[in-house]
């Protein structure tokens, strides 16, 4: 199985055939508009514009799991988005990551790679301040942590880097552009 064999939903009850996206590099990102990591769309967003024209492709999937930071409808979502941080890359339908209803591509992507990458301290960080506040990431091994927790495929359609919540978008800007200069 690859990831281009998913079919993903998308805003307004279309879908979106990954097949499509054969040969692009992937940034996959599960997200919240009501998060504190929320000003990461800025960093989205940057990304895209630098690296778009040159193959780059940034799916956002809102993610109303964790802390229900993303509460609005997909209109409601979106307009958030192009307003104030002015993305140029769609939203996704809202969907889940974990769990038993979680998206099929994401029960992939955590397949892939079942554990955040980064800084240690940072992922403790990030489990101690949720206890403090009585709320659950990972429930199970390989769930996702939180909101903006990022994965990067390659042009091939393998997984390469999982990035935990925490992390800065704008760091794998060295990696984004090795994949981008990589032969198809």
């Amino acid at each position: 199985m690859s990831i281009y064999d998913f079919t993903v939903r998308a805003r307004k009850g279309a879908t979106l055939d990954l097949s499509t996206l054969k040969g692009k590099v992937l940034l996959v990102v599960n997200t919240a508009t009501g998060c504190g990591f929320t000003p990461q769309y800025k960093a989205l967003e940057e990304l895209y514009e630098k690296y778009h024209g040159q193959g780059l492709e940034v799916l956002d999937f809102p993610c109303n799991q964790f802390g229900h930071q993303a509460p609005g409808d997909e209109g409601e979502i979106h307009e958030f988005c192009t307003l104030t941080y002015k993305t140029q890359f769609d939203q996704l339908a809202k969907t889940d990551v974990n769990g038993p209803d979680a998206e099929p591509l994401f029960v992939f992507l955590k397949a892939a790679i079942p554990e955040d990458e980064g800084p240690k301290e940072e992922i403790e960080k990030l489990r101690k301040l949720l206890a403090q506040h009585g709320m659950k990431g990972a429930e199970a091994p390989g769930d996702i942590e939180w909101n903006f927790t990022k994965f990067l495929v390659d042009r091939s359609g393998n997984v390469v880097h999982r990035c935990h919540p925490t992390s800065d978008p704008a760091a794998l800007a060295p990696e984004i552009e090795k994949l981008l200069a990589a032969q198809r």
